[in-house]
């Protein structure tokens, strides 16, 4: 069985490895633009958690049998439209974690030395004007929210930063010389930077509020790689302005895409717009989950990763 595949999103490395097995379209005008009958061809929707696919994307393929997202979340896809056509989906769970750990000491690095403010004061030739001594990241105490494959990533590199490593997941895990704080509060009154890895869902909208901000405190650092849904923006806006946290770092935001004005405007911010995900040797390791999650299907001996609300219903789909 040939099969056809759409990318929601420009995605340059995958769509050049999928290419060489499969019929491959770009929607860049948005899935309502596409051609008839290109769309009435295509059985596999490519995309990204973010991106997504809405019930209307959804419609608009009447031949579509399978999503796969390039990443770990997929809270932008419409799992109920899904259903209804029994549509199932794939994600790359935890392949991009090594990167998106990385990423987040880059934001907690930048963030705690303020390594924005001296490039600029360097780069416009002065020397240390308006600087001032920042604090050491060595031996400090980090909070992770949330445990799972990025979570774990960020401890072992704490680890190498002499830090004490505490971390809040619903229940114990098996972290040796790790501490598990039972609520985000507790975490964050104990620590000195706090760091969010948390699925976007609605069982993690806005536990970061100000409650635990308070918790962290004036000289705490919050670093957000999660989803932006787990963040009372407003909320983290008010602390930062009132200095009740030192700084933050952010790779998520609420309403992707864009970064609200309010925190564009905060000298105590470092921003990245949701990239922590990307490197070229995950990108490729995605693709290659994609090609084999699309070859599985296609012989039937099942796809690789599919999301947890959906595995019982790919094993029927084998039986």
């Amino acid at each position: 069985m040939s099969l056809t595949l759409l990318f929601k999103e420009s995605f340059p490395t995958y769509i050049e490895r999928l290419s060489r097995d499969f019929v491959v379209h770009e929607a860049p005008d948005g899935l309502a633009r596409l051609p008839g009958n290109i769309a009435s061809a295509i059985d596999v929707l490519i995309t990204s958690g973010s991106a997504g696919a809405t019930r209307a994307d959804i419609s608009a393929l009447p031949k579509l049998r399978l999503i796969c997202t390039v990443g770990t979340g997929y809270e932008g896809i419409d799992l109920a439209a899904c259903r209804e056509r029994g549509i199932l989906v794939t994600h790359a769970a935890g392949l991009n974690a090594p990167v998106v750990a990385d990423h987040a000491f880059g934001l907690l690095i930048a963030v705690v030395r303020d390594i924005p403010r001296a490039d600029a004061v360097a780069r416009a030739g002065g020397w240390r004007a308006g600087l001032t001594s920042r604090p050491m990241l060595g031996g400090k105490h980090i909070g992770i929210v949330g445990l799972g494959g990025v979570g774990q990533a960020v401890g072992r590199r704490a680890a190498g930063f002499d830090m004490t490593v505490s971390y809040f997941a619903r229940g114990p895990k098996d972290a040796p010389g790790w501490n598990w704080i039972g609520s985000v509060e507790d975490l964050a009154a104990h620590v000195d930077f706090l760091v969010c890895t948390l699925p976007g869902d609605a069982s993690t909208f806005h536990m970061i509020g100000t409650e635990v901000l308070d918790a962290l405190g004036p000289e705490g650092f919050f670093v957000n790689v999660g989803r932006g849904s787990t963040v009372d923006t407003q909320a983290l806006v008010a602390a930062l302005q009132g200095g009740r946290i030192a700084g933050a770092g952010l790779d998520v935001f609420e309403n992707e895409p864009g970064v609200p004005e309010s925190l564009r405007t905060l000298p105590t911010v470092v921003l990245t717009p949701h990239t922590a995900g990307g490197a070229p040797e995950v990108n490729l390791r995605s693709a290659d989950l994609i090609v084999r999650n699309l070859r599985g299907w296609q012989d039937g001996s099942g796809l690789v990763t599919l999301i947890p609300e959906m595995r019982e219903a790919g094993a029927a789909q084998r039986r």
